[in-house]
């Protein structure tokens, strides 16, 4: 099922998410929609404070077009399993540390901000220990577009958006956009009422 993407302006946004303690068929359900409306919006990853619900749950999937290689290095749990085995993939409390803290910069989107594109600097490497929708615990470590997109979304389930880490001079640039974005976000909210 397809769910709502909510929108710049819209406070769910900005909330910390809560830890999952239930790992059950809603749970998986929940995840599996995520999944089907980050694919819809031409995404490569989606937070759960993106689809209105304030919880420690994001999904992504980062696989390269068919016949290229991945702009990234990883381990899934010691392995280098296939892509296809282990994406799409959903993160449920994540734990994220830092294991290579070169910074890279890179444009980086968001689906909550149509639109919007912006430089934004991120460390390069990243451990991420996480639950999967039936409570097995799992290490995911990752460089390059997997790294970022963990750190990404891991922000969201934080309350934090790209837009607090772009780079200055794109922010201004796309100030106008960030409010008409808001301003939409008012005019959801009021009509919800």
């Amino acid at each position: 099922m397809l769910l709502r993407v909510t929108q710049y302006g819209e406070p769910i946004l900005r909330k910390v998410g809560t830890a999952i303690t239930e790992f059950d068929a809603d749970l998986a359900q929940l995840a599996d929609d995520m999944v089907d409306t980050m694919y819809d919006e031409e995404g490569i990853g989606l937070a759960a404070q993106q689809i209105g619900k304030a919880i420690q749950l994001f999904v992504l999937d980062v696989r390269p077009p068919e016949g290229e290689q991945p702009a990234f290095d990883y381990s899934f749990d010691g392995k280098q399993p296939p892509l296809d085995l282990i994406m799409p993939m959903a993160l449920a409390n994540p734990k994220v540390s830092i294991i290579d803290s070169s910074e890279d910069v890179y444009e980086e989107g968001c689906l909550s901000f149509p639109d919007v594109r912006g430089k934004v600097t991120r460390p390069i490497g990243v451990r991420c220990e996480f639950q999967d929708t039936e409570g097995n615990s799992h290490i995911l470590e990752a460089t390059g577009l997997l790294g970022r997109c963990i750190l990404h979304e891991s922000d969201h389930l934080n309350g934090e958006l790209f837009i607090d880490k772009m780079d200055k001079r794109d922010l201004q640039r796309m100030t106008p956009r960030i409010k008409k974005i808001k301003r939409g976000s008012r005019d959801f909210l009021k009509s919800q009422k």
